[in-house]
């Protein structure tokens, strides 16, 4: 028989064994990860998103959110827009031919004052977020085409860094751009690596087509910040070629009233869509950007007209909502108002650039009169209709029988190349590997021959086409299942020594 003693000692033993069991317990329960960093897209959990986020994205005197965007002919002139507080007068934008040094700033090595063209700047007001900002805006004209330019803007005492950027040639040359699908949500944490690894693997990328839903909230100033913020002076060295997405819309006040403000794009849209539907005729290539959100037919009959007098070579189109939807959705307004203008275009219609599902399709050659059923009445005609995504916010496709690629659950960025007769079509997943490829070779007819890529296998490839080996979903899942499997067994153990402490107890 023990002594009372001895009991009070392995009461007390058990009962510790029993405190720490159930410490560990909850420590095993929680799913295993690392500290969250500080994020403007994610505030710490408990928080509201930022107490005062106002005071992030409030402009101050420095010029910010400086972008380039082309307002005219790309072989002539280069629009550039940014943003200041309400005390500056006098914005200003300087300009000169780039030089191998310094000689375009006061103060420098060789300076000479006639190299350097000073232009007034057109300014808006636009309150948002809780303050007022200027945005400003000026449009280079007059330039020498081929021709490399440095560029910085200010009010004459509060400078930005100076960029650089090239105008276009006048004659058709090789060049490649980058396209994004919809970046739209954790834009600042998750979105910016996607957009400066595709600028890694495209440093000469002559813009930037953005195919809707930039950001989620069309009329949040601190989104609009984040967007800036991810691209960073990218948008000051590469232009952007923006095209409006649903989210760029606030329900019946249509077009987010940032649009405008920060965008210096071409006018010559249909009226009312001015800069949200725009041509640009870069080297050779027509680019048309159409408004899916509104206005459907006035933009058909416009459309008609730009696709029947375009002598360019090659004709990309981009837009917001897909005529073929991967995503188990539908958008039969847009499908029946532009399918039909696009299969007459005289000299066709290349490559559709789209967004909206958050996740990935492309077609093969495509027309009204390919069925829709995997049978091709005519396969050597049409167009290749591309759907991607580039923000974290990701759908799961379906399996319609006009993708010839598809994908789930992958970030995604995607570079295309002009060389002569062939259109080179590549996308590749936010750690740059290789997701997607095809080549168009333009016939002496007009038409084009596809050439698929040495795509990566599918479906279950580590960045094959049809998602990664393991689903995000299946990822965030495991951390949790785990943990809550090892908390039983340490739970049993803490049940286990308190029995034995109430038992000694009884005794």
């Amino acid at each position: 028989m023990t002594s009372p003693r001895s009991h009070a000692v392995l009461l007390a033993v058990a009962s510790l064994v029993g405190l720490v069991a159930v410490v560990v317990a909850f420590r095993q329960a929680a799913p295993a990860s690392f500290p969250a960093a500080a994020s403007i897209d994610s505030p710490p959990a408990g928080e509201s998103p930022r107490a005062n986020p106002a005071a992030t994205y409030r402009p101050t005197v420095l010029p910010d959110r400086v972008i380039l965007t082309f307002a005219g002919d790309p072989t002539n002139s280069q629009a550039v827009t940014w943003r200041t507080d309400t005390t500056v007068r006098g914005p200003v934008a300087e300009l000169a031919v780039a030089t191998d040094g310094p000689a375009f700033e006061k103060g420098w090595h060789g300076y000479d004052e006639k190299r350097v063209t000073r232009a007034a700047a057109r300014t808006e007001k636009l309150t948002a977020g809780g303050y007022d900002a200027l945005y400003h805006s000026v449009n280079f004209t007059g330039l020498a085409a081929k021709t490399k330019y440095v560029y910085r803007v200010g009010d004459g005492s509060n400078w930005s860094e100076w960029f650089q950027f090239e105008t276009a040639a006048k004659e058709p040359e090789p060049f490649g751009f980058i396209y994004f699908g919809d970046a739209q949500n954790g834009i600042r944490s998750l979105w910016s690596r996607v957009a400066r690894g595709a600028y890694s693997d495209m440093p000469k990328a002559r813009f930037i087509v953005h195919a809707g839903d930039l950001v989620d909230g069309g009329n949040s100033d601190q989104q609009w910040g984040e967007w800036h913020a991810a691209a960073g002076w990218i948008n000051g060295m590469v232009p952007s070629v923006p095209a409006a997405g649903n989210h760029e819309y606030t329900g019946p006040k249509g077009l987010t009233n940032h649009w405008r403000p920060q965008f210096t794009l071409p006018e010559h849209g249909p009226p009312g869509l001015q800069e949200s539907c725009y041509v640009i005729d870069y080297q050779g290539v027509r680019v048309v950007v159409l408004n899916s959100n509104e206005k459907h037919a006035e933009q058909a009959e416009w459309l008609e007209g730009v696709l029947a007098d375009n002598p360019n070579r090659w004709t990309v189109l981009a837009f917001h909502h897909p005529v073929y939807s991967p995503a188990n959705r539908d958008n039969p307004t847009v499908r029946e108002a532009w399918r039909k203008v696009i299969d007459a275009a005289p000299r066709g219609v290349d490559l559709v650039l789209q967004g909206h599902d958050h996740t990935y399709g492309r077609s093969g050659l495509m027309r009204e009169d390919n069925t829709l059923t995997g049978f091709q009445v005519q396969a050597l005609r049409g167009t290749v209709y591309v759907v991607s995504v580039s923000g974290p916010k990701l759908y799961t496709g379906g399996d319609a029988p006009w993708m010839v690629r598809r994908g789930n659950g992958v970030q995604l960025y995607q570079l295309v190349r002009f060389e002569g007769d062939e259109l080179v079509y590549e996308s590749r997943t936010a750690r740059g590997d290789l997701y997607d490829a095809f080549t168009l070779q333009k016939r002496p007819d007009g038409g084009n021959d596809l050439v698929e890529g040495e795509n990566p296998p599918g479906p279950d490839g580590p960045s094959g086409p049809y998602g990664a080996a393991v689903a995000a979903t299946d990822v965030g899942r495991a951390a949790p299942r785990d943990g809550w499997s090892a908390a039983a067994a340490v739970v049993i153990l803490a049940l286990v020594g308190l029995a034995i402490g109430w038992a000694l107890r009884a005794r």
